[in-house]
C-alpha cells in the first residue's frame, strides 16, 4: 500500500504574527512546528503501515525551512518526503493549495490513502483536506477517530458526526482527515532524529507537477483576506469570594447574575 500523509509546518501558536499590509501570517523568523494534527496523521498511517505494509510519504508545501517538518515525519518512520516549494505557490488559499497537493500526488501516483490532520491552527478551516479528495476524485472521510479495518481495496473507518459516529467504508483512493483522538503520536528515538537530520529532501517545483500556473499563488487564489484584527480584550477583573464553603456557592451565583453572565 501506497500512503501520503499530508503535514503542514505553522507557527507556534504563541508566536503568530499578521502583516498589516498582505493580511497574511509572518512566518520568517517565528518559530515552527509541525501542525498538531499532522501528527496524528503521521502516527495513523505508521500504524496501518505496521498492519498491512507498504510505503509511507510525507508531503508538504512551504518555503525552504519547511524541510525540517518533514524531517521530523521521517524522524518517526515516514519513508520519504517531498517539498513543494517555489515563489509561484506563495499565499495560495485552501483551494490552490489543495490544488498543488492533488497534482503532487498524482506526479507520486499509484496512491491508495492519503491521510491529514483535521485542520491547521494558523487557518482552521479544515478544508484542505476534503479539497484534495474533490481534485483527485477519491472517496472521503473527514474526523475519522479510529480505522477498523483495511482491506485490498477499501478502507472502514468510522468518524465522528454530530449524533456519535458513522462507519463508513471507502474503496481506493480515499482520503481521511482524522482527530486527535485517534491515536497517540510516537516520539522519534534520538537515533532516528539524527539520521532524519541529515536526508535529503527532494524539491519540487510548478513545472514538476504539472501545475496550471493560473491556478496557484495569491494572485490566483478565489479568497482573499481582506481585513485582520486582534480579538476583544477579556475581562481581566479577578473577584475573591472569602467565606465559608456553604455561602460560596450563593455568593457566586449572586455575582454572576449580577455582570449578567448568566
Amino acid at each position: 500500500m501506497k500512503i501520503v500523509v499530508c503535514i503542514k509546518q505553522v507557527p507556534a501558536s504563541n508566536d503568530a504574527k499578521i502583516d498589516p499590509e498582505t493580511k497574511r501570517i509572518v512566518r520568517e523568523g517565528s518559530k515552527a512546528i509541525v501542525n498538531p494534527f499532522d501528527l496524528y496523521a503521521i502516527e495513523e498511517a505508521l500504524a496501518i503501515k505496521e498492519r498491512t505494509g507498504g510505503e509511507i510519504i510525507a508531503l508538504t508545501m512551504g518555503p525552504e525551512k519547511a524541510k525540517s517538518a518533514l524531517k521530523e515525519a521521517l524522524s518517526m518512520g515516514v519513508d520519504r518526503a517531498i517539498l513543494l516549494s517555489d515563489r509561484a505557490f506563495g499565499g495560495s488559499d485552501t483551494w490552490a493549495t489543495s490544488y498543488a497537493l492533488a497534482k503532487a500526488i498524482e506526479t507520486i501516483g499509484d496512491v491508495e490513502l492519503i491521510l491529514c490532520g483535521k485542520q491547521a491552527i494558523d487557518g482552521d478551516t479544515a478544508q484542505v483536506g476534503p479539497g484534495i479528495a474533490e481534485k483527485l476524485n477519491a472517496r472521503q472521510a473527514a474526523n475519522v477517530w479510529k480505522v477498523e479495518k483495511i482491506e485490498e481495496h477499501s478502507v472502514t473507518v468510522k468518524r465522528i458526526n454530530e449524533r456519535g459516529w458513522d462507519l463508513v467504508r471507502l474503496k481506493y483512493p480515499a482520503l481521511l482527515t482524522v482527530v486527535k483522538d485517534i491515536n497517540t503520536p510516537r516520539i522519534p528515538k534520538l537515533r532516528d532524529a539524527l539520521i532524519a537530520e541529515k536526508a535529503e529532501i527532494p524539491v519540487w517545483k510548478p513545472w514538476d507537477i504539472g501545475t496550471d500556473p493560473d491556478l496557484i499563488g495569491l494572485r490566483n487564489s478565489p479568497t482573499q483576506v481582506v481585513r485582520t484584527a486582534p480579538p476583544a480584550a477579556r475581562n481581566a477583573v479577578t473577584l475573591k469570594i472569602d467565606c465559608k464553603p456553604e455561602e460560596a456557592s450563593d455568593r457566586f451565583v449572586k455575582e454572576l447574575l449580577k455582570r449578567k453572565l448568566i
